[in-house]
């Protein structure tokens, strides 16, 4: 196996890391690279990053999950204090077994100083350098090559300043590592609202769904949820609320009837004699059983939301609301202007009459059965006009 090592504080692991990786495996033709996160850097002694060792490991594995060409190692954590590569690199070629001299991958900005680092002469020996740009520095007097790549002009220091002034810093950071930085408020990172669940968990959940659904209606879906995460924002409820149950309101919709009715069975829920003749109408509710049972979601104003999104209910809450519009009016959906107008003006109630009463009649133009549900709704409404 051709091996590469690409050592660094990985605080926080951003996509210029992932990019110099790929890079250097095309230009040498190795079959990996091993990341290798210090425990405290020589480098950066004042960043204090052995406080962070495995929010940085736990970072490191989400960016790369899926790809066999990286692997991380460890060892420098384990063995804690400021490491010198040299050991590094005989740790490594003794574990991995590399053909030929592994590649050490460094930086033009550290490439300057590599002869005074400690046993430069050894590590000369061990590995073959590799020299990435950064900063386009030229002049090394010891073997070397050079890979030319893009300058990208991102370090682990402007994401974690982006992070402290609040500007935009998702886009420097693979979205799995950013999720870990966002649930764990890494950096400072402030929350202005409650989350039902992890973001790691919710990509995970999205990543179900997805599997389970058509690509017409899993996109359907996440019309939904980027839809009821706007409104959710606009109304003061969670955005997160909001997508978690946009994007699994049609988890079990194409589940066939067995399916469903054995999930509305065994969960103890009645089943009316409409929608014994027509399971599909339960979509809803059995979506809202496997999201609590399966990913343990148990946030009632979500899993409400999800099961009442096809027929409401007369006990919807304002996030039942925003999911039963969502999925009517979403972008996809070809709408009255008018209505899409309004959806994007009017306060919460006016928007969701005037869905259900769109949806209503629609159902009644074809002569289709309104269901217990919707009737109950319904007559609420009307007792209080």
């Amino acid at each position: 196996m051709k091996l590469g090592i690409l050592g660094g504080s990985f605080n926080p692991v951003h996509l210029g890391h992932l990019f110099l990786a790929d890079k250097v495996i095309c230009a040498l033709n190795l079959d990996r690279v091993v990341f290798v996160p210090a425990f405290r850097s020589p480098f950066k002694l004042s960043e204090g990053i052995e406080d962070n060792a495995d929010d940085r490991l736990d970072m490191l594995a989400a960016a790369v999950a899926g790809d066999s060409r990286f692997a991380i190692d460890d060892c420098e954590i384990r063995r804690e204090g400021v490491s010198y590569t040299v050991d590094t690199i005989q740790d490594i070629i003794a574990r991995y077994l590399p053909d030929g001299k592994p590649a050490l991958i460094i930086g033009d900005d550290l490439a300057l100083d590599f002869p005074k680092w400690h046993e430069s002469e050894r590590i000369l020996h061990l590995a073959d350098i590799v020299i990435a740009r950064r900063i386009e520095s030229k002049g090394y007097d010891y073997p070397h090559t050079l890979i030319d790549n893009e300058v990208i002009n991102i370090s682990s220091q402007t994401v974690r300043r982006k992070i402290d002034e609040g500007s935009d810093w998702r886009s420097l950071v693979p979205s799995a590592a950013a999720a870990i930085i966002e649930d764990r408020q890494l950096y400072g990172l402030k929350s202005s609202f409650y989350s039902v669940c992890s973001r790691a968990a919710l990509r995970r959940i999205e990543a179900a769904v997805q599997e389970a659904l058509s690509t017409e209606r899993f996109l359907h879906s996440r019309n939904t949820a980027l839809l009821a995460s706007d409104m959710c924002r606009r109304f003061g409820l969670d955005p997160m609320a909001g997508y978690l149950a946009g994007i699994t309101h049609d988890l079990a919709k194409e589940l066939d009837n067995k399916q469903i009715i054995k999930l509305i069975k065994n969960s103890a829920l009645e089943i009316s004699p409409l929608e014994k003749d027509k399971p599909n109408l339960m979509h809803g509710k059995a979506a809202a059983i496997l999201l609590e049972e399966r990913f343990c979601i148990h946030n009632k104003d979500v899993l409400d939301a999800v099961a009442f999104h096809t027929s409401g209910s007369e006990s919807m809450k304002a996030l039942a609301k925003i999911i039963y519009i969502a999925d009517k009016t979403e972008s996809s959906r070809n709408i009255d202007p008018a209505l899409r107008k309004m959806c994007m003006e009017a306060d919460l109630d006016t928007i969701f009459f005037a869905v259900l009463e769109k949806t209503v009649g629609k159902l009644r133009a074809r002569k289709l059965d309104l269901s217990e549900d919707t009737i109950l709704l319904l007559n609420k409404i009307q007792s209080k006009e």
